[in-house]
């Protein structure tokens, strides 16, 4: 199921003087987020705070809130997770948010072979990983634009194409 407010990202420390805090984006790029004007600091919706102020810096975001005025309003928000209502912000046609593949079954796009739920993404260096879980069994996928067919969260269908290997042995019982 779909959630509405989605983990946007969190905050690591304050920035100077006035309470400018920083970011750490979980997004494509920080520029995703420059625009949202109001983000929540719970994923209920419930405890919306203002955003003055956005700018990208260093590969974080750079964020002025309503209330934060200086480093020691900052200090308490240090660690705090931020989130955003998805209805704020508009994907481009076939982007997805990665919160969304949670839940989703890892199908073959080949042979139809159900190789379990889509557990967790984990991002490295080269490209996101997704841990597939079927039973007591874990599996590693890497996301990469060649072993993935299809991507149907609507339906909560992730269609790949792995190569020899990567799920030997997946429907049989541990």
């Amino acid at each position: 199921m779909k959630q509405q407010f989605l983990e946007a990202g969190r905050l690591l420390r304050t920035h100077g003087v006035r309470g400018e805090l920083v970011l750490e984006p979980w997004a494509d790029s920080p520029g995703f987020l420059v625009d949202i004007r109001t983000l929540y600091f719970d994923r209920e919706g419930q405890r919306p705070v203002e955003v003055l102020a956005a700018r990208e810096h260093k590969g974080r975001l750079l964020v002025r809130l309503r209330g934060v005025d200086t480093v020691e309003q900052g200090d308490v928000l240090r660690g705090k997770i931020l989130y955003l209502n998805r209805d704020a912000v508009q994907l481009e046609e076939g982007r997805f948010f990665l919160q969304d593949l949670l839940g989703c079954s890892v199908v073959d796009g080949a042979t139809g072979q159900v190789y379990g739920v889509l557990e967790e993404v984990l991002s490295t260096p080269a490209n996101d990983v997704y841990r597939v879980k079927n039973g007591e069994r874990e599996f590693l996928f890497p996301a990469v634009k060649h072993m993935i067919k299809r991507t149907d969260v609507e339906a909560g269908v992730v269609e790949v194409l792995p190569i020899p290997g990567i799920f030997d042995n997946a429907g049989e019982e541990a």
